[in-house]
């Protein structure tokens, strides 16, 4: 019978080490499965950082996306087309990158063509 208790003590040693790193490591079956609405932006410039900030949409907040960033993956809005028409540029030279899609505006705004660029703005 003694030859045996060390068996057994190994036993329930290991079963408890499995029960506690199963329950310290949970299956996230329900991450794994979602996805946000939406379509990842496409890069317009450069290259983001070399670091994965998620590795799906379910690490993201609310209804980001978990999006290449040209080297990585960060959470990202994703990308949408408000109704209504961008105006035509007008008056000086706005030489910048402010947006890139619709989803990155406020409210009802759209990413439109500056004379030079992109800027949210109030459809017409």
């Amino acid at each position: 019978m003694e030859k045996h208790w060390s068996a057994v003590c190994a036993l329930i040693l290991v079963l408890g080490v499995y029960v506690h790193l199963d329950t310290a490591f949970p299956a996230d079956t329900e991450c794994s499965v979602r996805e946000n609405r939406g379509k990842c932006p496409k890069r317009f410039w450069g290259i983001g950082l070399c670091a994965e900030f998620c590795t799906n949409d379910c690490d993201c907040p609310s209804n980001k996306k978990c999006c290449s960033n040209g080297c990585g993956h960060e959470c990202m809005e994703p990308m949408t087309e408000k109704p209504g028409n961008c105006r035509r540029p007008q008056g000086t030279q706005l030489c910048a990158e402010f947006c890139y899609h619709d989803g990155e505006c406020p409210g009802a705004e759209k990413c439109c063509k500056t004379t030079c660029g992109h800027a949210c703005s109030v459809p017409c």
